[in-house]
Order: structure tokens, then sequence, then C-alpha cells
């Protein structure tokens, strides 16, 4: 299967999210399964000399915007098993920044989409399924379907749609991306690509894609309500039988104790003496005192309202109150930098923060504390919560999106689960479940050491979640030939295989039910008497050359040769029942 993702941003390349760890795994995951997969992405200013310089120019080309001809190179990268194509345009892309500042966004993202369906026969490559991931490249399955459809490198291309995160959707003016995209008047409609009097670019992925995905079962779920659905529930309830949450999944190379050589010492499931090295490491580096017996809460992620840091805010104090160290890493709004700004000169040796991204550090931070700290407002997956209990730090999270399928509470009359959660948006609940840890952290430490073995022992893979990708193209391609079939001689192209058994079934249905009624007059001997309302048509073709005669042979000689045409629209008309089973 040849598929090719599409993204604003992929790991090692550029990153501010979990976006670009996604692309960035999930392309090589499937590669090591034999599918031909490559991923295209815009060459920003920012990504490390040490790519760049790797770099291979494949070609060059015009990309038209309205009235502008704009220069777009593409230059190509392989790495582990993976072809990776870079858009070039210093215009647009040469910046030391990935989403900005410079309020063109639909611009830049514009010539994007249309750069990279317009590279396809340039590469050359056709994917059979594309794979959008985001607003930025939303207009890519819109552009593909108003623009490109009907074109034989274009029509067969199968197209799935991933939101990573629904709260960030590319609203621009209606006027702005119509000049840029040359897009008809039709399509601007609230069914279409209209969003309350603008243009929606996540909307446009979601319409017009095949399939659209998120990344997990509960965040499906949840984006269908009003509370989660940012404006968008609607929409995404009337495609729900094309809406499907796949758990993401993680780099388990990248997060290893057992081999990471970021951290002081490595340490497996059954040996965790690592782990108190890593933990008295890491006190001395960020100046905590060194104290074995207390308790490392820590705080890894965008600092913004999305994480629940108004929960932490409203009770700092009370957390302190506990015997505990808490530590912060990273960057975001203000109120929270100087939040934990704040802590760290009240509680000194006991908070320690750094506003960076830094992914040495954060490898250190998960191998040395004990405890993991992520009460989200709404988390579509979260990938913190799992690197956590690979490395053996026990989770506390709210029970929302990907947080609630990946941790269990623990239920000490049960003996399940691998954490410890809570459910509503609430302060003192949070602060309730960090006391209920901290008992646990404490007085029960054979509790503690299974919940860490079940965390470290647990399958995060990529195997796992790619193998529900791979089923999903493949409800989409029926048009693949599996090994062995043959091509039908009428088409010069490969034919579908599931196109050519859809097609051949309505044949067969045909010569079931037409015989049972022509079979009565054959029995009966009297066809010849009966049909002479055809015997009148026989003489008038003769009166008349023979015209009407040639035009239905040559009807049903097209019809032989045609078959194409009932088959996809049978195929297609078929295709939403799919999803359901």
């Amino acid at each position: 299967m040849k598929i090719l993702f599409t993204a604003s941003e992929c790991v090692p390349f550029c990153k501010t999210g979990g976006l670009a760890d996604v692309v960035g795994s999930l392309a090589p995951a499937l590669a090591e399964q034999g599918h031909d997969v490559r991923v295209i992405l815009p060459k920003y200013g920012m990504i490390p000399h040490e790519y760049e310089q790797k770099m291979v120019h494949t070609v060059d080309f015009e990309v038209s915007l309205g009235w502008r001809r704009q220069y777009c190179g593409i230059e190509q990268l392989e790495r582990g098993g993976v072809t990776y194509y870079f858009l070039d345009n210093r215009y647009y892309f040469g910046r030391e920044y990935i989403y900005g500042v410079g309020g063109d966004e639909h611009e830049r993202y514009a010539f994007f989409c249309r750069g990279v369906l317009n590279a396809l026969p340039l590469i050359p490559f056709t994917p059979d399924i594309i794979h959008a991931h985001d607003w930025q490249t939303g207009m890519i399955p819109a552009l593909l379907r108003i623009q490109y459809g009907g074109l034989p490198r274009y029509d067969r291309i199968r197209t799935v749609f991933t939101i990573h995160n629904l709260k960030y959707q590319g609203v621009f003016g209606i006027k702005d991306v119509q000049d840029m995209l040359g897009l008809p008047n039709e399509v601007f409609t609230d069914d279409k690509l209209e969003y309350f009097g603008n243009v929606n670019f996540l909307k446009a992925g979601i319409v017009y894609s095949d399939e659209v995905t998120t990344v997990s079962p509960s965040y499906a779920e949840e984006i269908q309500t009003s509370y989660y659905g940012e404006r968008l529930d609607g929409l995404l309830r009337a495609r729900r039988n094309h809406l499907t949450g796949i758990l993401n999944g993680l780099d388990v190379r990248e997060y290893d104790p057992s081999q990471d050589k970021r951290i002081a010492a490595t340490y497996t499931a059954s040996n965790l003496d690592g782990k108190k090295i890593n933990k008295r490491a890491l006190q001395e580096e960020l100046g905590l005192h060194v104290r074995e017996d207390v308790p490392i809460v820590a705080m890894i992620g965008r600092l913004s309202s999305q994480k629940g840091l108004d929960l932490v805010d409203y009770v700092i104090a009370d957390i302190m109150n506990e015997d505990l160290q808490l530590i912060c890493l990273g960057m975001g709004e203000s109120r929270y930098v100087n939040l934990f700004s704040w802590a760290e000169q009240n509680y000194p040796g006991r908070v320690a923060s750094r506003f960076v991204m830094d992914n040495n550090l954060a490898h250190r931070i998960y191998a040395g504390a004990d405890i993991f700290l992520m009460p989200s407002a709404f988390e579509p997956c979260g990938l913190s919560q799992m690197i956590a209990m690979r490395y053996g730090t026990i989770p506390i999270v709210r029970e929302t999106g990907g947080l609630r399928d990946t941790v269990l509470s623990y239920n000490e009359f049960t003996n399940e689960g691998n954490g410890f959660t809570f459910f509503n948006y609430n302060a003192h609940d949070m602060l309730h479940v960090i006391q209920r840890a901290l008992h646990y952290y404490h007085e029960k430490k054979d509790v503690w050491m299974l919940l860490q073995h079940r965390g470290m022992t647990a399958d995060y893979s990529w195997f796992n979640s790619s193998a529900h990708y791979l089923a999903l193209y493949k409800k989409l391609m029926p048009a693949l030939l599996t090994e062995g079939e043959k091509k039908p001689q009428e088409v010069s192209a490969p034919a579908p295989a599931k196109l050519v058994k859809a097609a051949k079934a309505p044949k067969a249905e045909a010569a079931e039910e037409k015989p049972k009624a022509p079979a009565k007059p054959k029995a009966a001997a009297k066809p010849k008497a009966v049909p002479k309302a055809k015997a009148a048509p026989k003489a008038a073709e003769t009166a008349t050359e023979e015209k009407p005669k040639r035009a239905v042979k040559k009807n049903a000689e097209k019809a032989a040769a045609e078959p194409e045409k009932p088959k996809t629209t049978r195929t297609r008309k078929a295709k939403p029942a799919e999803p359901k089973e």
C-alpha cells in the first residue's frame, strides 16, 4: 500500500507538540510492515542543519495562488525506511518558527496544500491514501474533491483526516481563502466550507475526507457533544459513521528506561534500583533537597488552561502543605509562568521550574519523578502519561479523552488499575486524589511497586495503533488487488479488486433474477407469438436503415466495455455501511 502523510510538523525535523510525535512515529511503524510510506511537510528555517545538508533537490515548479505564481521546490530525504519530502519556499517557510505571528497563516498553508497536490505527478508518487493531519492540511481533501476530481492520477486517491486537537481550526476570511485557492462560490455554504461567516480549514478536512479519525476513542465520543465540540459537534455527529478514535502510540525505542542514554542510570521493571539513582541526580540538578523518602510530583507540557493548571493554581498552597517536591517543565501562558516562579521562591528546595522546551531534561524528569500530574480540562490523547508509566512514574490524571483510555484508577478491592484519577473538573477533587496517591506511596509500598510494574510492562507501542490505521486504509481501498488476482483486460490501468467483485455481483444477481421471467415463455414454446410488439420494431428498423438497431448494439457494446461506472457508484454507495461493522 502506498501512503502519503501530509503534516505541518514531524520529529525529528520540527516539533511544537504531539502532532510531530505521531507523524514521526506512525510513518516508520507502517513502513516496517512493508508499506511504501512517505511524508511531506514544509521546509522550515528552523530544521536542524544536520538534516538539511542531507536533503537532495528533487524538482521545482510554480504554484498558482490566485493571480500569484510562487516558486515551490521539493527536497528529499530518506530516513528509517521512510521517504520525507520538504516543500520549499523561503518566503512562506524560511522562518525560525512553525506557526506564527505574520498574519498570513491562511496563505502559507493554502500554498502548502496546493503544493502537495501539484507535486504528486512530479515526484513522481501516486498514493493510494493521503493521510492529512490537523487544520494546516485540511484543504488537501477539499481541493482533491473540488478541483482535482476526475483527473486520472488523482481520481483513485482516498483520504483520511486526523484531528489532533479540535480547538485549533484555522479560521480565516472567505475572500482571503477564495483569492488564494480559486474555489467556486457554491462551496462556501454551511454544509461545506463556511463557518460563521468565515472559512474553516479543519472543517474542510472533516467534510471532504473519506474517513475522519481522532487520537483516542474517548475523544472521538467527547467531540460529538457541545461541551467539547468547539461548535463543530453537529458536523461531527453527522459524520459519526465515518469518525474513528484510534489511540496514539509511543516510540518505545525513544522512551526505554533500560536503554535511555539521557538518564543518569538505566533500569527495568524487574529492577528499579536505577530509578533511585535518577531521583537523586534530578534533585541535585534542579536544586531540590536531596531526600530519598520524599515523593517528587512532576508536570511536563504546555503551560495552558487546557492542561488544568488553573486547578493547581487554586490549591497550590494545599498541595505544598503535603510532604512532597514539585517540578514543572514547559512554556506557555505568563500567568502560569508567574505561578510556578512564585512557588519556587516561596518553597525553596521543594519547587523547581524550568520554562524551556528541553527534551533531554524531560527524559531525566520522567526517570527521576515518582508521580506525574496531568489534570487536563480536555486531552485528545496525551503522550506524557504513557511516557511516565513507561518510566515507572505513577500518573494522576483527570478522566477525559486519551487520559481516560490509558489510566485506570487503582481499586483496592479488585486490585485493578495503573494510576490515580478523578472525574470532575474540580481543584479539591484533584487535591484529594494527590493525597490518596501519597498515602499509597508512604504506607503501601507493595501496591506502589505493583503499579510501577504494570505501567512499565504495558504495551503502548505503535504496533497496536498502526494495525487500526491499516484496517481503516484497507476499508477505503477495495481497489487494491490482492496477490494472485488478475487485472481485467478491458482496463489499461490496474482495476480495483473489490470494485471488480462489486460489479460482477450485480451481473450474477441479474442472471439469477431475470431467467425467472423468461423461463416461462421458453417452457410454453410460445414466445414468438407474444413478442409481436418486438416484430414491429424490426420492420421499423429495416425501414430506417437499421439505425435504432445500430444504436442498441452500440449501447450494449458501450455497457459491456465500460463496467466501471456502475461499479464505482455501487461501491461508493455501499461505503457508509462499512465503518458500522
